[in-house]
């Protein structure tokens, strides 16, 4: 299959073409057929950025983008709704603390803050302050394991706190249930006797993300969530090693609009995971290329986040020899 190479200016007047047969008489009805329909998305090997210091390492997911409006706006977090059919997904102790301190129990009156865990000897170790008793330290240990609706219990026992008779996790907090749960001071928790159970369809920040878990591990330094079953989504043929794929109905990516949308995010460097990172994503597009199939797909690879500024040393290196040839 042949294929164009594009620079960024091309790929702008592309852009500026595809919007020329956006206006051709009879395309409308197609379109109002597919509006609000979600679009399909799979992914592998992502190592994908919520915020600067919060990343998952997707391993494989399957499932659709659910528009918030007429269709999901790429750039736009808040325009559509991940749903998950099938993932397998693994985030560090300090990047699920990292989430706990600053989205979670981020409110000035939270029970608890400045949250550490480790994984050690098959069990999390949690450590923090106890807001309501001077910020004095607590720890405490805690095994994880799915709920049967899909969220995720985390089982706290052996808790120590300074000076405070610890007999289960309300004297921990010293704060009722019905506190933690109706007041909204902790988002995405509620509390079952000795028990957090985390809900993360709100623990993390958007895009937002709706899927049950059904198993989770510690392997290593990680903590593995299996949402679904890897038999309940269809896999498409795989485009490359570490990738983000969508297809079908309608996609706004950039200033381009996808009818019967075809694109895949494809990693420059297969060596190790994607690092993608959404509120940045313009600039791994600019350090990388983009190639158009002969149905009008496109296919962009992009240099990992995490390497940008490498990549730019190596460019500038690259500008000075040419100049002193």
């Amino acid at each position: 299959m042949k294929r164009l190479l594009l620079s960024p200016t091309q790929l702008g007047f592309m852009v500026w073409m595809f919007g020329l047969v956006a206006a051709v008489p009879g395309q409308e009805p197609a379109r109002k057929q597919t509006e609000g329909l979600p679009v399909k998305v799979q992914m592998h090997n992502v190592m994908y950025h919520f915020t600067d210091t919060v990343a998952v390492h997707i391993r494989s997911l399957g499932g659709e983008l659910e528009p918030a409006g007429a269709l999901p706006v790429f750039d736009e977090r808040n325009s559509f709704t991940l749903h998950i059919a099938s993932a397998e997904i693994a985030i560090t102790p300090k990047a699920l603390a990292e989430v706990l301190n600053s989205y979670v129990f981020a409110a000035s009156n939270a029970p608890v803050k400045d949250i550490s865990l480790r994984i050690d000897k098959g069990l999390v170790q949690v450590k923090g302050k106890l807001h309501r008793h001077d910020d004095i330290g607590f720890e405490a240990e805690g095994e994880l394991t799915p709920t049967s609706d899909g969220k995720i219990r985390l089982h706290l026992g052996k808790m120590r706190a300074l000076h405070l008779p610890v007999q289960g996790l309300m004297d921990l907090f010293g704060v009722e249930v019905a506190d933690l749960i109706k007041t909204g001071k902790v988002r995405g928790v509620q509390v079952e006797k000795d028990d957090l159970i985390l809900d993360t369809e709100q623990v993390l920040p958007p895009p937002h993300i709706v899927g049950k878990v059904t198993k989770i591990h510690l392997e290593n330094d990680n903590i593995v969530q299996v949402f679904g079953g890897l038999e309940a989504y269809h896999w498409a043929p795989a485009p490359a090693k570490n990738y983000m794929a969508y297809r079908g109905n309608r996609l706004r990516f950039g200033k381009l609009t996808m009818d019967d949308t075809d694109m895949v995010l494809i990693d420059n460097d297969a060596r190790d995971p994607f690092d993608f990172y959404l509120d940045r994503y313009p600039e791994q597009l600019e350090a990388g290329y983009t190639k158009i199939t002969k149905n009008f797909g496109l296919r962009v690879f992009m240099v990992d986040f995490n390497k940008l500024k490498l990549n730019k040393l190596n460019l500038n290196k690259l500008d000075q020899q040419g100049k002193h040839r």
